[in-house]
């Protein structure tokens, strides 16, 4: 039998006053166990509710091939046009009638990309400093004046914050690289202290583990003289 709080308050209030537990017991009417578990209780923390289980059956039972053949299909394309599990979300509640809510395929395309990770996938967790910007290439493919194109998105990433700026190009020179740099600095008014790139493509060519800058990189640079360049899995900055 469950004694009412109120009156496990006043087994306890009546315990710090040193009265005895069998003269509590008489004065409210309770059990000597009753005073013996209550002013030996220590903890009073509400219990979790024990979990319930799922009834049989998910919400994705009907569409897994269907977010499969998306996810399949993914493989051939490149990695930033690929489904996020939002984006599969969104496409089973407006192309399929899905009902569901959104965790159930949220965790569906992340045992799904588990299990088909290629060789050589993966993430390294970083640590970035305010002030620091990532910069790289990606491929995407864009319908310009009609034709399918494939097209060089250069991107600049401020990690700490999460701020992304990109800028589609033709190519990944030299001249791209600066040029969308440029852009990006004139847009936010500033110029990161550290340059981080994803790997040497459009400043210079790599010889063994040095970088040899082109001429135009190097006076972008200059310009910029407070800037520090650093390549991944090279540390500490390199000028």
């Amino acid at each position: 039998m469950t004694v009412p709080m109120s009156v496990q308050e006043n087994i306890r209030t009546l315990d710090s006053h040193g009265i005895a537990g069998r003269e509590i017991a008489r004065r409210l009417g309770v059990s000597r166990d009753a005073v013996t578990k209550y002013t030996g209780q220590q903890d009073y923390s509400p219990r979790p509710p024990a979990p319930v289980a799922r009834p049989a059956g998910s919400a994705m039972t009907g569409f897994e091939a269907t977010v499969e053949k998306w996810l399949g299909e993914d493989q051939r394309r490149p990695r930033k046009q690929r489904h996020t599990a939002k984006r599969a979300f969104d496409r089973l509640v407006t192309e399929q009638a899905f009902t569901g809510s959104y965790s159930p395929v949220q965790r569906f395309v992340k045992k799904w990309n588990a299990l088909h990770r290629q060789a050589g996938e993966g993430f390294t967790e970083l640590v970035w400093p305010a002030g620091t910007a990532q910069v790289d290439f990606v491929k995407a493919e864009a319908l310009i004046g009609g034709i399918r194109q494939v097209l060089h998105i250069f991107v600049v990433t401020f990690p700490f914050s999460n701020m992304r700026f990109v800028q589609a190009y033709r190519g990944e020179t030299a001249e791209c690289v600066c040029h969308g740099l440029r852009t990006v600095f004139d847009h936010i008014g500033a110029a990161p202290r550290h340059l981080v790139f994803d790997n040497a493509t459009g400043i210079g060519r790599r010889v063994g583990t040095k970088v040899v800058e082109t001429k135009l990189f190097g006076a972008f640079k200059l310009h910029y003289r407070s800037v520090n360049i650093g390549f991944d899995g090279h540390h500490p900055w390199c000028e």
